[in-house]
């Protein structure tokens, strides 16, 4: 099963939170942490790694916390996941290591490298910023839903 790992969930959502801010202000981690309920200690890791990635900025001082390193526009899903994971891989063999075993006999490593550069691919296209705009929308109260006008779909009576 391919699936994302815990520090990159971790870093997506606070690069989503960070480019959620408006002001464009420094979140702190503890501020971070609290609000999606990471451990503290990880989510400073995680954190680090995206600083050294140059991905954000370490604020220092009262206000001080993290900011994006650039816009967000410009920073790829692909981005975060490889600053804190490493390159992405689907197959346990790599294009640079031939010391394999199977090497030369193996007929799925091509096509495994196919779907690796395609998920790749994918995760370039989408940025940051998008994540940040694409909020779920608020569930509507419940005192509102009972005044709402119920208009039946067209050719239904």
């Amino acid at each position: 099963m391919l699936r994302l790992s815990k520090k990159s969930d971790y870093a997506l959502m606070s690069m989503k939170h960070l480019a959620t801010r408006s002001d464009g202000a420094a979140a702190s981690a503890r501020e971070m942490s609290e609000a999606y309920s990471i451990p503290l200690e990880l989510l400073a890791k995680v954190l680090q790694r995206l600083v050294r990635a140059r991905l954000l900025v370490s604020v220092q001082g009262t206000r001080g916390g993290y900011r994006l390193g650039r816009n967000a526009a410009l920073i790829s899903v692909a981005d975060v996941i490889q600053a804190v994971d490493g390159p992405v891989t689907v197959t346990a063999c790599s294009e640079d290591d031939h010391n394999c075993d199977q090497y030369t006999k193996c007929s799925i490593r091509d096509p495994l490298w196919k779907i690796k550069n395609r998920i790749l691919e994918s995760l370039n296209t989408v940025s940051v910023a998008e994540m940040a705009a694409d909020e779920t929308p608020a569930p509507v109260p419940t005192h509102t839903v009972s005044r709402m006008l119920f208009v039946p779909p067209v050719g239904e009576n």
